[in-house]
């Protein structure tokens, strides 16, 4: 079962990278991992190929798409009964950049669980029946599966009334102040961000890298861990959190850390509380008129459905040398996409860009 979804989840990655692609047009049918699965399976899997190979061609001509990929898979849990079984695994991937200037992030990477189960086949082995990826997940799960993010439950907290139009994707050429913007500016080195010089954004960024995947053990995970992750990085950088506790939790004033889920404030882990506090109240952040217009350290947010809730943050993790945008996030675990792969997979979404 090991072998199968090795073989399986990387060749699926592969699809996706201009090195698969080679590789698929020598390889014969037989060796495809579609060979070891359900004919139903299959037959969703090979849907799911031409999907993604229509991707890997739209992503070719934005921003040059992916190279080559690495997976490595970890088992967690299988259980057997009968002629079924059900393993728990976690993908481990790196989806690697053309081209790469000096400076710029080599890869895109993550890290997320997966639920597969087998059946007994005629001959006494196994055959894959199907794979699932938590469905709850409020972030963009990796480019090489299909679906859309889940969304976030409206928060019980007092209305706020209507969110500021979203940014514009539109690409820009250069930042505020019309001063072009070539390279990811060094820590402080931004007149705009000279009201905030007591932030270092460099450890926001530092945090980020440093727990991307394997979460701070200091914080409790919650399910939809995107906003909790940015509120880690931002208190890293110096955002000082303010008096609370369980009767002002709810308050979007209010932006604290505490021992239980019940002393913690709703700004902290809800993404829309989030905005709220970051934006209207404590005025740390600003909305921005073009998501291009992003710099290392601030903020993104997005509503999947366009319904006025907004589901998911992230962190700009670096600016290329080309204006590229790289972002990073739990929920899943991913480090340094593309923005201009997001933008490409999730055309309908509503953008919420933060200068922090």
């Amino acid at each position: 079962m090991m072998d199968i979804t090795s073989e399986y989840l990387k060749e699926r990655a592969n699809v996706i990278t201009a090195e698969g692609a080679e590789k698929a047009k020598k390889a014969a049918p037989a060796a495809s991992a579609k060979g070891k699965m359900t004919a139903a399976l299959a037959a969703k899997t090979a849907r799911e190929y031409a999907a993604l190979a229509l991707l890997r061609a739209q992503l070719n001509r934005d921003n040059g798409g992916y190279s080559r990929a690495e997976v490595s898979v970890t088992p967690v849990t299988t259980t057997v009964e009968g002629d079924t079984a059900t393993m728990e695994a976690t993908e481990d991937a790196r989806l690697y950049y053309p081209n790469v200037p000096a400076g710029d992030p080599e890869y895109e990477e993550y890290s997320v669980p997966h639920t597969l189960t087998f059946v007994r086949a005629s001959d006494g082995g196994w055959l894959l029946d199907s794979d699932t990826i938590d469905a709850s997940l409020t972030g963009p799960g990796p480019v090489t599966q299909p679906g859309q993010p889940g969304s976030a439950t409206p928060s019980d907290a007092e209305s706020e009334g209507q969110l500021e139009a979203g940014g514009s994707t539109v690409p820009v050429t250069d930042v505020e102040d019309d001063k072009p913007l070539e390279t990811d500016p060094a820590e402080g080195s931004v007149r705009t961000r000279a009201a905030n010089a007591g932030y270092s954004y460099g450890k926001m960024v530092s945090y980020a890298n440093k727990y991307w995947k394997n979460a701070n053990s200091d914080y409790r995970k919650y399910g939809s861990d995107c906003t909790n992750f940015i509120s880690q990085a931002m208190r890293s950088g110096g955002w000082n959190t303010t008096a609370g506790s369980f009767v002002t939790r709810k308050d979007n004033k209010k932006w604290f850390y505490g021992s239980f889920e019940s002393t913690t404030s709703y700004t902290w882990a809800g993404a829309e509380n989030w905005y709220w506090f970051a934006k209207k109240h404590s005025k740390r952040t600003r909305i921005l008129s073009n998501v291009w217009q992003l710099l290392s350290a601030d903020v993104l947010q997005a509503d999947w459905k366009r319904d006025g809730i907004i589901d998911h943050t992230m962190i700009v993790t670096k600016r290329g040398s080309k204006g590229e945008i790289y972002l990073t996030y739990h929920t899943p675990s991913k480090h340094n996409v593309k923005l201009s792969t997001l933008l490409r997979k999730y055309p309908n979404a509503a953008w919420y860009a933060h200068r922090t």
